[in-house]
């Protein structure tokens, strides 16, 4: 009897470990609406996933900084700016690397000015990335995907495989200086806690937009995206490869550590809102944008002890 009663206590344990594993998530699989919080852990280079229940999560909001890596604190995004170095990689080849090995891009919206990203439609065609990635602005080259040595990779539809083609590379990370990132700050309640998750990334390229006079800002960000990739898929590229260390050779921290520990800096672009518009499309001048990002951040600092009482 004894027996019986151990057998069915076991029994009873492994249905409720079950069910608790089956509860409906915040985040889902994409990375990008439902996704899993992946933290790395920081023994190894294991990406060690937190879940957040959707019940848990009373409070979120979307986000879009830029990370501009002309700025002091986020250099080693950038460097090095050759392309074949033996032990370091810029993010940008990092992030080419990754492509080359079947991540998948996203085209940026058709609608000039919106630079949010719409995963819902699908990933791109392989044929189409190298045409995105095409660094003859003045047309001389032959236009051929598989073999154009302006096109930084190149597609061969027999084999399905994408080559890096390093020809034109140093030449054009010269002006990729950027990058947009959507982020969702929400609060959970059984954590008690505000989290932050960049959801997307964006790099951003300087000519790959004709300015002109009185050009709305969000037209120039918007022309400066080349795609949309989800963040948590370019992860495991990211954590495969050292950050150009800072003065310290013994310290070094993989792209994805850089991520999670939040060692770079960046600005804000604009918050999801009622009004659809982002921060320059709001304020106008330089004092009247800063004055906005602050209030943003003061938003999403004070949310946080307001929610303290779940």
């Amino acid at each position: 009897m004894k027996k019986i009663s151990i057998l069915a206590i076991v029994m009873l344990a492994s249905v409720m470990s079950y069910a608790q594993h089956q509860v409906n998530s915040f985040f889902d699989d994409m990375g990008i609406v439902r996704l899993e919080t992946q933290e790395l852990q920081e023994s190894s280079d294991t990406l060690v996933s937190i879940s957040h229940r959707a019940d848990d999560v009373v409070w979120s909001r979307i986000v879009y900084r830029i990370v501009d890596m002309r700025l002091k604190q986020n250099y080693q995004l950038y460097t090095p700016l050759t392309s074949e170095d033996p032990q370091y990689s810029s993010l940008f080849r990092t992030l080419l690397r990754a492509i080359e090995q079947g991540m998948p891009v996203y085209e940026k919206s058709n609608t000039v000015g919106d630079i949010k990203p719409y995963f819902n439609l699908g990933a791109m065609p392989k044929e189409l990335i190298p045409t995105i990635l095409n660094t003859d602005r003045e047309g001389y080259g032959d236009g051929n995907i598989a073999t154009s040595e302006y096109m930084l990779l190149n597609y061969d539809s027999i084999t399905g495989k994408m080559s890096f083609n390093g020809y034109s590379y140093e030449s054009f990370v010269r002006n990729q200086l950027k990058y947009m990132i959507q982020e969702v700050v929400f609060f959970d309640k059984h954590y008690s806690r505000m989290y932050s998750k960049i959801l997307a990334i964006a790099p951003m390229h300087s000519d790959n937009v004709t300015y002109y006079e009185d050009m709305p800002i969000m037209d120039a960000l918007y022309g400066q995206i080349l795609f949309w990739v989800p963040f948590d898929a370019f992860r495991p590229y990211m954590a495969q490869q050292y950050v150009t260390p800072r003065g310290n050779d013994t310290k070094r921290v993989t792209f994805d550590d850089f991520f999670a520990q939040k060692l770079y800096t960046s600005y804000l672009v604009g918050a999801n809102n009622v009004y659809g518009r982002m921060i320059p499309e709001i304020a106008t001048t330089p004092e009247e944008i800063k004055k906005e990002q602050e209030r943003i951040e003061w938003e999403l600092l004070s949310a946080e002890q307001d929610l303290w009482e779940y």
